[in-house]
């Protein structure tokens, strides 16, 4: 009999979800905006803490667009992003028929690198086109370098967009991401560490600009008795009842950052004594990481051949996910004629790293066969 599978990262409830979304449907509110949305903004706001204006949107993607146009960035526009992430921060660039500039990681956080970051803006002034904004990526739950970034950011007079997709939970010196740049974006996919089944939010730094962003994801339309409409608008709302889900889901936000946590701490006491693997961690105590997912690299020349190829292999065999990292964009074949700043460090974490199965909800006697794997594989 095939053993059940174990995934990367699977949705975990938490049991309120249901009585929320319950009275959505006793009320009829099963539509985009309602109670359970404005509820769900205002837990967000409050655990964010002060000066965040949070909407709640259909995606974390709909947000980093939302986030670009309160930018003001417009066709020909560059806009630079971390290379190494998933694809939905940069596909938004492209929607407004601007043009990706991508920077390469710091081997500490695996996010942007400050160095290459400045050579970039440098070099595109230079060239005659100053870049309208930064997209900066928590990746995997791990802060980017947001003293170093913000400092630029603020030398150059470019604004940060944080996409803190991954990263509900994390902090950096005692502050939640998500508040770092001049706009943030949330995700609650269905496989982030909470989740409204699809869905995300954009975190805004007052309540005029949050306005201005739902007025946009609410098909721009005006202040009349019919429909006009005098900007391009976008169906980009939460419905009530996502909303309700990510209510009950906040209830035990909390407990899924410390499962999670406890998750990582297992894979670093499982690899401690196995040469030529890292796994993914915190380089300081100005980092707290949500650990979204845990992530591990292999360096086979020290391994006797075990390669991240290896592991994953066997890993499918026992019906178990696990994932390569994001492969960075600036190798994507969509991306790759745009430039990139930065030598190789993504390229390399790509070719030698692994996502390894990280939920809040994986149990005792799933952790035994994850380590049953490693152990026999190495």
């Amino acid at each position: 009999m095939e053993l059940s599978k174990i995934w990367l990262s699977s949705p975990h409830m938490g049991g309120s979800e249901q009585r929320y979304i319950k009275e959505a449907f006793d009320s009829n509110w099963v539509a985009p905006l309602g109670p359970n949305v404005d509820a769900y903004e205002s837990d967000l706001s409050c655990y964010l803490g002060e000066d965040c204006y949070v909407g709640a949107l259909s995606s974390g993607t709909a947000a980093l667009h939302l986030g670009l146009i309160l930018l003001g960035v417009q066709p020909g526009d560059e806009v630079i992003c971390q290379s190494m992430t998933f694809s939905a921060s940069a596909n938004p660039i492209m929607y407004l028929g601007a043009i990706p500039i991508f920077i390469d990681s710091e081997p500490d956080t695996w996010n942007i690198c400050p160095n290459a970051l400045e050579q970039a803006i440098q070099d595109r002034i230079k060239k005659g086109k100053k870049p309208k904004a930064i997209i900066a990526v928590h990746l995997y739950g791990m802060p980017f370098k947001v003293d170093e970034i913000r400092s630029i950011a603020n030398r150059y007079e470019i604004p940060i967009l944080e996409d803190s997709a991954e990263a509900l939970g994390s902090e950096y010196k005692g502050q939640k991401c998500g508040t770092f740049g001049d706009i943030g974006v949330l995700s609650f996919n269905g496989n982030k560490i909470i989740t409204t089944s699809g869905g995300g939010a954009i975190v805004t730094k007052s309540k005029a600009q949050k306005e201005k962003a739902l007025f946009y994801a609410t098909q721009s339309r005006d202040a009349a008795p019919h429909y006009q409409h005098s900007e391009i608008g976008y169906n980009y709302r939460m419905s009530n009842i996502c909303a309700g889900i990510g209510r009950g889901q906040m209830e035990v936000l909390n407990q899924h950052v410390a499962l999670r946590r406890a998750m990582h701490d297992f894979y670093v006491s499982l690899f401690q004594p196995i040469e030529g693997v890292f796994v993914f961690s915190e380089p300081s105590s100005n980092y707290f990481s949500n650990h979204w997912l845990t992530a591990i690299t292999i360096d086979a020349s020290v391994t006797n051949g075990v390669s991240r190829e290896t592991l994953r292999l066997a890993f499918e065999k026992a019906n178990i996910e696990s994932r390569p990292l994001w492969k960075p964009m600036h190798l994507q074949p969509v991306f790759e004629n745009y430039p990139y700043y930065g030598e190789t460090v993504a390229q390399h974490l790509f070719d030698r790293g692994l996502c390894l199965p990280s939920g809040s909800n994986i149990t005792s006697g799933e952790k035994e066969r994850i380590k049953n794997v490693i152990t026999e594989c190495f």
